[in-house]
């Protein structure tokens, strides 16, 4: 399992340039950045099912995110960790999301949508 809680660098955020994400109605995948050394593509027709729950590890500390959303495709499940993730699980729905990746925390308040981590697990071996 990879995992990103790199930080990406900006010093003002838009709600139209949001670092950790985007939407695109043309995109036929879904550009998942693990790190900074590894991004992945993950086709839309391979799609399965996403899902948002309330993050379980709030139990146990305070300061984590909030949300908890899951992307579920056929050889990958993308965990991704932040705060009003309703934009990402929209743009999901309508197979417009372009790209996902984490923003450090002290952007958090800037953003609407944050993400704090992403994390990619395989389900089948990559060819």
């Amino acid at each position: 399992m990879n995992t990103n809680t790199n930080s990406v660098a900006a010093s003002a955020f838009s709600s139209r340039d949001n670092p950790c994400y985007a939407s695109d109605p043309t995109v036929a995948t879904l550009n998942v950045f693990a790190d900074d050394e590894h991004s992945y593509q993950l086709p839309y027709a391979q799609f399965l099912y996403a899902e948002m729950i309330s993050n379980p590890a709030l139990e146990k500390d305070a300061d984590a995110p909030p949300q908890k959303l899951l992307i579920c495709f056929a050889a990958a499940e993308v965990t991704v960790l932040g705060s009003g993730l309703k934009s990402l699980e929209k743009a999901i729905q309508k197979y417009e999301l372009q790209f996902v990746r984490s923003a450090d925390r002290r952007y958090a308040a800037a953003l609407n949508t944050h993400v704090a981590a992403v994390a990619i697990n395989f389900t089948k071996e990559k060819p």
